[in-house]
């Protein structure tokens, strides 16, 4: 048997992939939070690429914002995965998709701030007295 290099495997291995998926799909896929930004990222997801539409489901009310930045999207994929790759999209609704980011609850009120007896009077001083008071008010996750 004789040693072959791997680019000469390459093309065999990879055209039954590349035949229902595109490299180019794939990589839209994959880069999506980084073309559109965490927060549309968060709120929608790319299903389909074919004959230059992009299918990206999303809820009802984001469909809207998408609608509306469809051209910078656009743009956005052709200059990250190559000129001419995206040429229209197309929104679906799909429910299961979430339709805002979770949220961390908040306190109800600012814990009482942290007496700092050592340290003279000042914003640092405030700024560090606060601080400590919302520390102390944070489980500590190995005591349980």
């Amino acid at each position: 048997m004789r040693a072959r290099s791997l680019a000469s495997l390459l093309p065999a291995v990879s055209r039954p992939v590349f035949r229902k998926q595109s490299a180019a799909a794939v990589q839209v896929m994959t880069d999506w939070p980084d073309i559109v930004g965490p927060h549309l990222a968060a709120l929608t997801v790319p299903r389909r690429l074919s004959g230059g539409t992009l299918t990206v489901a999303c809820s009802g009310p984001v469909a809207m914002e998408l609608q509306h930045l469809a051209p910078t999207v656009i743009a956005r994929i052709n200059t990250t995965c190559g000129q001419g790759v995206v040429s229209r999209l197309k929104m679906v609704q799909d429910l299961t998709v979430r339709t805002r980011p979770p949220q961390r609850p908040r306190p109800a009120a600012p814990p009482p701030p942290v007496q700092i007896d050592d340290m003279p009077d000042g914003p640092l001083k405030d700024a560090l007295a606060r601080l400590g008071g919302w520390m102390g008010t944070r489980r500590n996750p190995g005591s349980r």
